[in-house]
């Protein structure tokens, strides 16, 4: 799970595989698979550092730096 900021401040932890695309509109939005839509403050910059570092950290994709 990786950690993220709703525009309100809450923080939220989702499940990185269910991502299906980040966009940015001036707000950062994650679409998800399911079609939810999470507008957040992190940046796509750091929400996809957050994604490496979550799985170099389950052992998938191991060549990811």
């Amino acid at each position: 799970m990786i950690e993220v900021t709703r525009l309100d401040g809450r923080t939220y932890w989702i499940n990185p595989h269910q991502i299906e695309r980040i966009e940015k509109n001036p707000d950062v939005t994650l679409v998800m698979l399911s079609g939810q839509k999470l507008v957040i403050k992190n940046s796509p910059e750091e929400i996809i550092q957050k994604i490496i570092a979550y799985r170099k950290q389950i052992g998938s994709f191991g060549n990811e730096d």
